[in-house]
């Protein structure tokens, strides 16, 4: 026993040294650190931050004791162990005294000399961030400078990548940090209200703006105290810079003071933003590698060697090029700052001395015409500059500009292209004042490219990365991996040989202007003749113009979640399936790279590489995608397909096998199907170990839920998958105690995630472009989630950019000829596509405010309406409408309407509708910037075009607002028009009621009658009696609801819900939302959804499975399941209207939630049903009480309407908290307790699988994350003790309409004595609703709102 208790001792004597020096080192590390941080912090924080260090040398002696207690109760080195606790406490002792004494000399330098707070810690949902200093009640948070916040580091960001032995030490401050030119400054700022403050101090009297250089530096410009009375109305939208001009280079900290309406102050912790050139004050030129720019040479023998083929060409500028300069640093006087400003086409990674500045670039700069205008980053690169010299690196990727050339469903060839370029400038301030610009890309800087590690890039097709030179090339930006340049054999040019030869770099060259590419793509669509067309002379360098150059507009696209896969399977034969439980944009990261390679007997489809398998090259695959072929368990590569190229698939071949694979530049081992594909090679005789390097793509976005890798004798271990978006702050969500409703919001808001890659696309696999009809149909949504200011704004830019010179906007941001021929022609898009730059510049400014985007986009509006005034009327007669609608009987005759509508889509209606709404947009724009004579001609055009809407729409004397000649059952006739005011206010309650006449009816669908043909017969007469099956003919079929489920194309969704929720038929749009079969989030869930379909009915060859075009149901459940929304008439999201309304039964819903913010701050509303029946049978006959809770930030309003009570027993009261409880507190752990719900997988608990042996579906029963329902934290058992006010009746709010003015604070609404009743019926499931539309006289008592039924110019929400 003696020996071992011997090494017992000697064990556990090594481990205390090793314990305590840790615990030594740690409080070292806290005092410094602390203690340096405190140079640059508030008096007011300054006893906090010395108290943190105290306490870490406190906890050294609280954990020696209790090792101290526990080692000596073992009777284990009892000597040795007292001797070294005693020594720790004789050094914390020293060490504590230290700290008292730099503790009192800091205290008195702080005392006497104004300093700044340290820079603040961003993240990017609207996180509450704590004050820099002040006893106020209201705190400045989420501070932003052009609408742009600083982003210290990607919340999904994946671990460190491989840093050079050479790299530096230093690291790039932040990830993203916003860039403005000098005479374009504007601050902005939300509110939070601080923990115990009082209602009437929520109101801000003045602020302040302090501009200091970085670093706590000089002032550069101080605001003043400015007094605002915003209990008089008055709010601040933005403030624009008032100071002297800044000067390019600078690199500025910034922060807010604001006083509350007792006068007390609050100080926002610091923001920072650096100051970037002009278009005209860039240094240097855009630069290429030679032999890239020479595959753009008509004169060249590189030119000349393509074979003047595109493709060839193409292949010819892979592996694509790094580029390189070195950069030595003078330190004249101390260096104050010191900001990289870049750009690359097609997408870059900026790094300095062998580390990334940061951890975006998948589509960096962001998706533009890159012909017009190109945005650069700015990179705070002053730590850097304590490293004698710079290497300046860039890593390239081919994005929008240099995509392969294969062309489908998008048509990327008429996107500008060239080869990649770069152009950099890296602008050094010192403290004495004077700045030097170096680096600059031109001939003189030493700039290199070589070819390098990415063989291959592509949006739709992926990457391709050789480990080998990835680990051969390490080092290649540091200053010890520099070269010299060398000449290439541009007579024998082969790219693979280019690779790691380092040569001058070129200028960037072509002799095509913009005006003659804007005019060769205006005579191809249309927008004007070729004969008027200028001349312009050929010239051998075709490669496109690149536009002006623009600080980033948005944030960039980066990894915002980083997701552990769920399920891991072996598919055999070295493939593995790894499944990451929802769907997203993004790519796989390997954090301890990848297995070497096995070789299979075969490789699985689209898995091989023929050519590495010819060299004997080893190489490993990632093939991406949403969903599995339900026929062979893969994953179904169809519906993710690039372009939509593919033949089918392996069960629905729609072309010849291998059809698509003779398509131009089509990939040779996709296998006739365009895929999401990465792949890693190591050529034959290079060192295995090259595979441990693997790490992600970078150049690429997939989208996908699930990812096989192949071929490995194991899974890869330490996988991850990066979802990618752009980094928008989220600032809303919804919650419910139905798990269907639930999930829907979930389905919706995952596949918004995935379509922003800095345009808001349709699909993020297929096509990925900016489509007008989907920005107007699901932009609510969108602005109910994220904090669209920024992007928004650079969307509604891209779409002024792209307008022809007639007027005409086309139907996406960058013109792509996909529907033109559905529009009224002469360059049009289809009008409703064409005039979303109109809705969205107006729906912005009801979120934002922000007057001067009006201002310059209201001149590019009227020109479209111009337009409009001039075509319109002739277009639609060339597209066979007459003038009356006489022969207009089975619409569409020309237009994409109420898209992917399951029943008749009235493309007259929506055409006119949204002529209607461009003049209604244009009066109110003209309403806001005091344009009267516009103002005046917007409102009596869409006046004219609504009344002759109604006119013909009613003259048929049936009162459906449905086509004249029609059949009453087409979309979105009755929808839109209540919603957006065209039915007139004394038609409005016969056309509702006549709307309750519409059915459904069965669905004629393959994959539908398929699948009943696999159902057991149990399930098919489970379905039978539930009315999800009906005979159509002599077989049964799945059918669409009118009233249970989903009809409706992408725009009358919106309107449909809408309108039943704010015309008293709540009631039914919940029964539409939480319907089940066929059409519905339900019937997607239950096929494995976790994104919203472009589609209702299923697809397994076709429609996307990631689209949120269908997605306005989600801004419905916030408005209206909730009851929180933007005010119709309010701007920059100031004031929300709160209209809770309730389900006739609470076997419905029991409970909902919603956080809204804005740009004032976070509102929120949660209510639910209580004293509710232990017998659930009663939940539509029970009387019970319903408690609302209401938040209002400060500088925020609100007007509070409640719903028509049924019954004159219920009565209601309101009372607000005194003081404000701590909401941050209840809110965190309200969040920890959902994701512990979710994390069970408490939601949707079943889903139909298919078996491959029996050929037959089978209900599974298992529980999802998606749905699950979690209380809000408006009611977490931590408010339980709000200190309430006294309460007032507000009764007569439940019957006479009318709405409650609420000032910033924490309110509750108790109704008791509400009547539960039971739902309608209906005439079952695809029937219509008899109970209405017999009803005798009114049916609702909205109906007696007449007199507001007419459009009013400041109304943003019922615009169209």
């Amino acid at each position: 026993m003696a020996p071992s208790r011997s090494r017992s001792s000697s064990n556990n004597s090594a481990c205390l040294k090793i314990f305590g020096l840790a615990i030594f080192g740690f409080a070292i590390f806290s005092f410094y650190y602390q203690n340096a941080q405190l140079k640059d912090h508030y008096v007011t924080n300054t006893a906090n931050v010395l108290e943190s260090s105290k306490n870490a040398f406190i906890n050294v002696e609280k954990i020696a004791a209790k090792m101290e207690k526990k080692w000596l109760e073992d009777g284990t080195a009892e000597k040795e162990m007292k001797e070294y606790v005693a020594v720790m406490k004789k050094d914390e002792d020293e060490l504590r005294t230290h700290i008292d004494a730099a503790a009192a000399k800091k205290t008195s330098e702080v005392a006497n000399k104004p300093v700044e707070a340290p820079p603040a810690s961003k993240q990017m949902a609207a996180v509450q961030s704590p004050s820099g200093g002040g006893k106020g009640s209201i705190i400045p948070i989420d501070l932003t400078v052009n609408f742009l916040h600083v982003i210290d580091k990607a919340p999904g960001a994946p671990p460190e990548p491989i840093i050079p032995a050479s790299g530096s030490k230093y690291r790039s401050p932040e990830d993203f940090l916003p860039i403005v030119t000098p005479h374009h400054i504007e601050f902005r700022w939300r509110h939070e209200a601080h923990t115990g403050s009082k209602p009437d101090d929520l109101f801000v009297t003045a602020y302040q703006i302090v501009v200091k250089t970085n670093n706590g530096g000089s002032l550069v410009w101080d605001s003043g105290k400015k007094p605002v009375d915003e209990k008089e109305g008055v709010r601040i939208k933005g403030v624009p810079w008032d100071g002297p001009t800044p000067t390019v280079g600078q690199i500025l900290q910034w922060s807010v003071t604001l006083w509350d309406g007792s006068g007390n102050e609050n100080t926002s912790l610091l923001s920072k933003f650096g100051v970037g050139p002009e278009q005209e004050e860039w240094k240097g030129k855009w630069m290429v590698h030679p032999t890239d720019m020479d595959t753009f040479d008509k004169g060249t023998e590189t030119y000349a060697q393509s074979r003047s083929n595109e493709c060839d060409a193409w292949k010819r500028r892979r592996p694509l090029p790094l580029f390189r300069t070195k950069v030595p640093i003078e330190k004249k006087t101390a260096i104050a700052s010191a900001l990289l400003l870049v750009s690359g086409l097609g997408s870059f990674r900026a790094s300095v001395n062998g580390v990334p500045l940061s951890t975006s670039g998948p589509i960096d700069p962001p998706f533009t015409d890159y012909s017009k205008r190109v945005m650069y980053r700015g990179f705070d690169v002053t730590p850097f500059a304590q490293d004698p010299e710079m290497v300046i690196g860039m890593t390239m990727g081919s994005g929008w500009w240099d995509h392969r050339p294969v062309s489908g469903m998008a048509k990327p060839a008429l996107l500008p292209r060239g080869p990649a370029t770069v152009r950099a400038q890296m602008v050094i301030t010192y403290e004495d004042g004077e700045v030097v610009i170096m680096g600059t890309t031109d001939e003189n800087n030493g700039w290199q490219a070589a070819r390098g590690h990415i063989r291959e890039s592509d949006l739709f097709t992926g990457e391709m990365v050789d480990l080998d030179v990835l680990s051969t090339m390490e080092g290649w930006d540091t200053v010890s991996g520099w070269t010299d340049s060398t000449i290439l054999d541009k007579d024998n040019h082969d790219p693979y040989k280019e690779i790691n030869k380092w040569v001058e770099t070129v200028p960037y060259r072509t002799d095509v202007t913009l005006e003659e590419r804007v005019q060769r793509m205006s005579i191809r669509a249309k927008a004007m003749k070729a004969e008027e067309g200028k001349h312009f002379p050929d010239g051998n360098n075709f490669a496109d113009p690149v536009g002006k150059l623009v600080p980033h507009e948005i944030p960039p696209v980066m990894s915002m979640e980083r997701i552990a896969p769920d399920e891991i399977h072996d598919l055999g034969g070295g493939r593995w399936l790894f499944d990451f439980s929802k769907a997203f944009s993004g790519m796989l990261h390997f954090d301890e790279g990848v297995p070497e390679p096995i070789v299979p007997d075969s490789y699985p489809r689209a898995h091989g590489f023929k050519q590495a398998r010819a060299n004997g090259d080893g190489f490993i695959t990632v093939i991406y995608g949403e969903s599995l072929e339900m026929t062979t368990g893969d994953i179904n590569r169809v519906l993710v397909a690039g372009l939509g190229l593919h033949d089918g698939g392996p069960r629905h071949v729609s072309k010849s096998a291998g059809a698509t694979a003779h398509a131009f530049c089509f990939p040779e081992d996709h296998d006739a199907i365009l895929s999401q594909r990465d792949v890693y090679v190591v050529p034959k005789d290079a060192n295995k170990s090259s595979y441990t390097k693997a790490r992600q793509s970078h150049f690429t976005t997939h989208s996908f839920r699930f990812a096989e890798i192949c071929c490995t004798k194991e899974p890869p271990k330490g996988v991850h998958a990066l979802l990618y978006r752009t980094a928008v702050p989220e600032w809303g969500n919804f919650d419910s105690s139905n798990v269907v409703i639930k999930g829907g919001y979930e389905l919706i808001k995952n596949a918004m995630v995935s379509n922003m890659l800095s345009v808001q696309s349709d699909c993020p696999h297929r096509e990925k472009l900016p489509y007008g009809g989907d920005l107007v149909a699901d932009s609510p949504a969108a602005l109910a989630f994220f904090d669209m200011s920024s992007f928004y704004k650079k969307t509604i830019y891209d779409w002024l950019e792209a307008q022809w010179a007639n007027g005409a906007y086309t139907e996406t941001s960058v013109w792509q000829d996909l529907n033109d021929y559905a529009g009224i022609g002469y360059g049009a898009g289809e009008t409703v596509w064409a005039s979303a730059p109109l809705v969205l510049s107006v729906r912005h400014y009801q979120n934002y405010g922000d007057e001067g985007l009006l201002r310059k986009s209201l001149p590019h509006h009227i020109k479209w309406l111009d337009f409009l005034a001039k075509y319109f009327d002739d277009g639609m007669r060339e597209k066979k409408y007459d003038d009356e609608l006489e022969t207009y009987t089975s619409p569409p005759l020309s237009g994409l309407g109420d898209w992917l509508a399951m029943r008749g889509r009235d493309t007259w209606l929506t055409h006119t509708g949204f002529y209607m709404a461009s003049g209604r947009c244009v009066a109110y724009m003209a309403h806001v910037i005091g344009k009267a004579d516009e103002e005046e001609r917007g409102m009596e055009l869409a006046k004219k075009i609504r009344d002759r809407i109604a006119r013909l729409y009613l003259k048929n004397g049936k009162d459906n607002f449905d086509l004249p000649h029609g059949s009453a059952s087409n979309t979105p006739g009755p929808e839109m028009s209540l919603f957006s005011r065209i039915v007139p206010g004394e038609k409005r309650c016969i056309v509702l009621k006549n709307w309750f006449k519409r059915e459904g009816h069965t669905w004629p669908g393959d994959e539908e009658f398929r699948f009943i043909d696999a159902m057991s017969e149990e399930d098919k007469q489970e379905w039978i009696k539930s009315g999800e099956l009906t005979k159509r003919g002599d077989r049964w079929a799945m059918g669409w609801s009118q009233w249970q489920g989903f009809n409706e194309g992408i725009f009358a969704i919106r309107y449909s819900m809408k309108t039943l929720s704010e015309m008293g038929f709540h009631n039914v749009a919940l029964r539409k939302a939480a319907g089940t079969g066929m059409a519905t989030p339900e019937y997607m869930m239950s096929h494995n959804a976790t994104t919203m379909w472009e589609s209702f009915w299923r697809s397994e060859d076709l429609y996307s499975r990631n689209h949120p075009m269908l997605g306005a149901l989600a801004e419905w459940m916030s408005s209206s399941a909730a009851g929180v929304s933007l005010f119709p008439k309010t701007s920059g999201g100031r004031k929300m209207l709160f209209w809770p309304q309730f389900p006739h039964s609470a076997a419905t819903l029991k409970y909902a939630s919603a956080e809204q913010g804005s740009a004032r701050g976070d509102f929120a509303i949660a209510w639910r049903f209580e004293n509710l029946p232990e017998d659930e049978s009663q939940y539509d006959s029970a009387v019970v009480s319903i408690r609302i809770r209401l938040l209002i930030p400060p500088s925020g309003e609100a007007e509070l309407r409640l719903p028509f009570a049924q019954s004159s027993s219920a009565t209601a009261t309101l009372h607000n908290s005194i003081v404000l409880p701590d909401l941050s507190h209840a809110r965190a752990e309200a969040r920890k307790e959902c994701e512990e719900r979710r994390r069970k997988k408490m939601g949707f608990h079943y889903n139909w699988d298919y078996n491959r042996e029996t050929q037959k579906w089978f209900k599974r029963l298992n529980g999802k994350a998606i749905g699950t329902s979690c209380d809000s934290f408006l009611f977490h058992p931590s408010l339980d003790k709000t200190d309430w006010g006294k309460s007032t009746s507000i009764t007569a709010r439940l019957q006479d309409r009318e709405t409650e003015y609420l000032s910033p604070g924490l309110y509750e609404v108790i109704i008791v004595d509400w009547p539960l009743e039971k739902e309608v019926e209906g005439t079952g499931r695809i029937g219509n609703i008899p109970e209405y539309y017999k009803a005798d006289g009114e049916i609702s008592p909205y109906c007696q709102d007449n007199q507001d039924f007419d459009w009013a110019v400041d109304d943003a929400t019922h615009i169209i």
